[in-house]
């Protein structure tokens, strides 16, 4: 009972925050999580302030998918025995707060996802637009065009991850499903912006981690860093013409275990697909180079509007490596020697958007991913996704998606694999 009182409680505060900040939810340098945020990457830069004291934005998404896929294999491994139904209802909480002119704090918290039924952060940063917090007038010639984003964060290789679903936050995406090669992590480090005339750069440093720990060893070898840098050029060349392009880098020296495929703990949006009976996997239909140590990757992202017709694109190319290890098997040293890879990924998004407030959709996206281990065989990954949607208002969509995914080359529980079939979606973001 006092349990339910809390939560009674709770709630209502909840609501009646929501409530009493609903006028008053512009924030400066913000990319909206309603269908105004479609086709904004990174946060727009504007050098007017609108700071009158600090102010607390809070926010959330919430996800439902009803699946109806079917899967096969050649019969070499055993496969879950899957069926039609829904998925688990995932929810986000975020948190934005304007701390001071210029100066931002933004906070996600994963309420449910597929990895996790229980609350947990996936990560949050500090965001600095002006200096005058530290003196009035300290170099605003330089922050006019510049960001500064520093904290436990989604890093900014390649312009996918602004399109993708985010657990919960899945109003940006066209599709239900990533990329088959989903490029995301959250490390700790830094990013800087300058963005000016339609032309973007940006550089940063993070610390190659997904796990903290100061414990030796926790994070197999101390050490590692990865270094991320982008350039592009994004202009409304007319009232009815956008163009962008953009060239990513995320790099490693050295990192004790790479995360930059396997870093989403919130899961794939298909569930159980190609997965051995009674598994645990959450990252379903996924593709994850078998880089562990070393990887330098490079994206590149065209991006055309014209009118209601927009294409998208990605062409990513890695290369990496797992260093050579040895282990003690019944007494007796096992040496793996390295071994080195290279994988491309190519995806093409075609978008029709129509109605008042462009408030229906439909489009396609052809997804490809080779990849090749020395003198292993080329594994082959392909998958089209059509898909339709409707913003009921800006806050709500539906969408359905056809998905058909197919391996060649695999083995085990992958050999000659396939999966196809209907994903809907609902989606309520604010």
């Amino acid at each position: 009972m006092k349990a339910t009182i809390k939560c009674l409680v709770l709630a209502s505060i909840f609501l009646g925050s929501i409530s009493m900040h609903a006028q008053k939810r512009h924030l400066d340098n913000y990319r909206y999580p309603d269908q105004d945020g479609i086709n904004v990457f990174e946060d727009p830069k504007d050098s007017i302030l609108t700071f009158e004291h600090i102010k607390v934005r809070i926010g959330g998404s919430f996800a439902l998918q009803f699946q109806a896929l079917e899967h096969e294999n050649s019969g070499a491994a055993e496969l879950e025995s899957i069926g039609y139904n829904f998925n688990l209802a995932t929810a986000n909480l975020d948190l934005d707060v304007a701390l001071a002119p210029g100066v931002r704090m933004h906070l996600r918290t994963y309420l449910s996802s597929r990895h996790h039924p229980e609350p947990y952060v996936k990560g949050g940063y500090f965001q600095i637009d002006n200096l005058s917090f530290l003196s009035d007038g300290l170099m605003d010639g330089f922050m006019k065009y510049t960001t500064i984003r520093i904290g436990h964060m989604e890093n900014n290789y390649g312009d996918a991850h602004f399109r993708r679903t985010d657990n919960a936050q899945a109003i940006y995406n066209p599709f239900v499903g990533n990329l088959i090669m989903d490029s995301f992590t959250t490390e700790v480090g830094a990013e800087v912006y300058h963005q000016r005339n339609g032309f973007i750069a940006m550089i940063g440093m993070a610390n190659g981690k997904l796990n903290q720990s100061v414990v030796e060893g926790s994070n197999g070898k101390t050490g590692g860093a990865s270094f991320l840098a982008k350039l592009g050029y994004d202009k409304q060349i007319t009232d009815n013409i956008r163009i962008r392009l953009t060239g990513s880098l995320y790099n490693t020296g050295y990192v004790p275990s790479l995360y930059l495929y396997t870093a989403d703990r919130a899961g794939s949006r298909y569930y159980s697909i190609l997965e051995a009976p009674g598994s645990s996997a959450f990252r379903s239909g996924r593709f994850s180079p078998s880089f562990r140590n070393s990887i330098t990757a490079i994206m590149f992202n065209p991006f055309v509007k014209w009118g209601g017709l927009e294409l998208f694109g990605t062409i990513e190319n890695t290369s990496g490596s797992t260093n050579a290890s040895s282990s003690i098997v019944d007494d007796v040293v096992v040496i793996t020697p390295r071994k080195d890879g290279k994988t491309q990924q190519y995806a093409a998004e075609l978008i029709y958007r129509f109605g008042h407030r462009e408030n229906f959709y439909l489009g396609g996206r052809y997804n490809v991913v080779n990849s090749e281990y020395d003198d292993t065989d080329d594994v082959t990954v392909e998958r089209f996704q059509a898909a339709a949607g409707w913003f009921m208002t800006k806050n709500i969509l539906t969408k359905v998606e056809y998905v058909s995914q197919n391996y060649d080359g695999a083995t085990g529980r992958l050999e000659d694999g396939k999966f196809d079939g209907l994903m809907v979606e609902a989606v309520i973001s604010f």
